[in-house]
């Protein structure tokens, strides 16, 4: 969009915002998928601050959950990274705690904006500073890892690759006949994961996608780097909303909303009196064909909607960082700290964007 239309566009949303604030969408423009049924839920900070917490929570020696829940790799090519990061004579120390949260509605007041980092790169899993704590995002699909043994390797299966305890966590959820899913319903449930090592890095050029299950041997042992000693990660794992189509509705923009608020809140909650970093990306645009700008935008919305202190956007490549900086900037033109608009009415303005749903990648 030329940079006079988009400017336009924004002052229209702003003029209009307040006015379109209660207005429910009863039908999508001609050609677009069905409309989403998902409706948001407002309340005061104060009654979130006072429901919040997890619905469960298990905590497992790491050593023990590895040895009595053990991995089930079908594709070769996992054995291998597999076996590198955690061969006979690795041993899994500390524990790993497993929490899942129940929905939270959205507070109606806007806070101060959290400091916000554009990177082009992926996810590296930085040791956290001084007085913080670090989460980073897992794009989840509804059924938590599943396909960690396979021949995928998008983010999920890659993060569980370098973090192989979560692949014995998953079967050990499955064992106790857990609810382990971070959706509920086509409702929010977000899964956040403590302590976890991380045993390895992987290189991905060669590797991401669909090339992983075509790749030889040699070109996997190439990409691995085993860590010594390993690190710890903490991960939140969040399922973004999938197969729309057309133009963003309110109810769509709402429910990514929902959930990433949801998923960050829950968060900062567990992150205590440390300050709460969340390490994210463009989640839900590569298979579920999400709009870049307007996951960014939400994502950074939620996050100081939640008191998020730090967010660190993991864009990429420069390309992903121009996205998320145009998301940004549209944002603080939206809601800018210290106005006095409420939620409903940036979603409002948001939605007057008139952002369009993408095409999967495949991944």
């Amino acid at each position: 969009m030329q940079g006079k239309t988009r400017r336009v566009v924004l002052w229209v949303a702003l003029l209009g915002a307040a006015a379109f604030a209660i207005i429910k969408l009863s039908s999508r423009p001609a050609g677009v998928g069905p409309e989403s049924n998902f409706k948001a839920s407002y309340t005061s900070a104060a009654a979130n601050a006072e429901s919040a917490s997890p619905i469960t929570r298990l905590t497992f020696e790491s050593a023990q959950l590895v040895r009595d829940f053990p991995a089930k790799l079908e594709h070769p090519n996992k054995k291998e990274i597999y076996d590198l990061a955690c061969g006979l004579e690795a041993t899994q120390s500390g524990s790993v705690t497993f929490t899942r949260w129940a929905e939270m509605a959205l507070p109606a007041e806007i806070p101060h904006a959290p400091k916000l980092e554009i990177r082009p790169d992926i996810f590296t899993y930085p040791e956290p500073a001084t007085g913080a704590m670090e989460w980073h995002l897992n794009f989840a699909d509804p059924n938590l890892f599943f396909g960690y043994g396979g021949g995928l390797f998008a983010q999920d299966e890659i993060q569980v690759a370098e973090h192989p305890a979560l692949a014995s966590l998953r079967e050990a959820l499955l064992s106790k006949r857990c609810e382990f899913s971070p959706e509920s319903r086509g409702r929010p449930s977000p899964i956040l994961i403590t302590g976890v090592e991380r045993r390895c890095s992987i290189a991905l050029a060669d590797l991401y996608g669909m090339r992983f299950q075509r790749a030889d041997r040699a070109t996997v042992l190439a990409a691995v780097h085993v860590l010594r000693p390993p690190t710890r990660s903490n991960i939140l794992a969040m399922v973004a909303p999938r197969g729309g189509a057309g133009t963003y509705s309110r109810a769509d923009i709402e429910q990514v909303l929902q959930t990433a608020y949801t998923g960050f809140r829950a968060a900062r909650i567990e992150s205590g009196a440390l300050k709460t970093t969340i390490h994210t990306g463009f989640w839900g645009c590569g298979a579920y064909g999400g709009n870049r700008e307007m996951m960014a935008m939400l994502q950074i919305f939620a996050a100081r909607l939640a008191h998020v202190d730090r967010v660190v956007f993991h864009a990429f490549d420069d390309r992903g960082v121009a996205h998320v900086s145009r998301a940004a900037e549209d944002l603080e033109k939206i809601a800018a700290d210290g106005s006095d608009r409420k939620v409903p009415d940036v979603v409002s303005a948001i939605e007057m964007l008139k952002l369009t749903w993408g095409t999967s990648d495949g991944n």
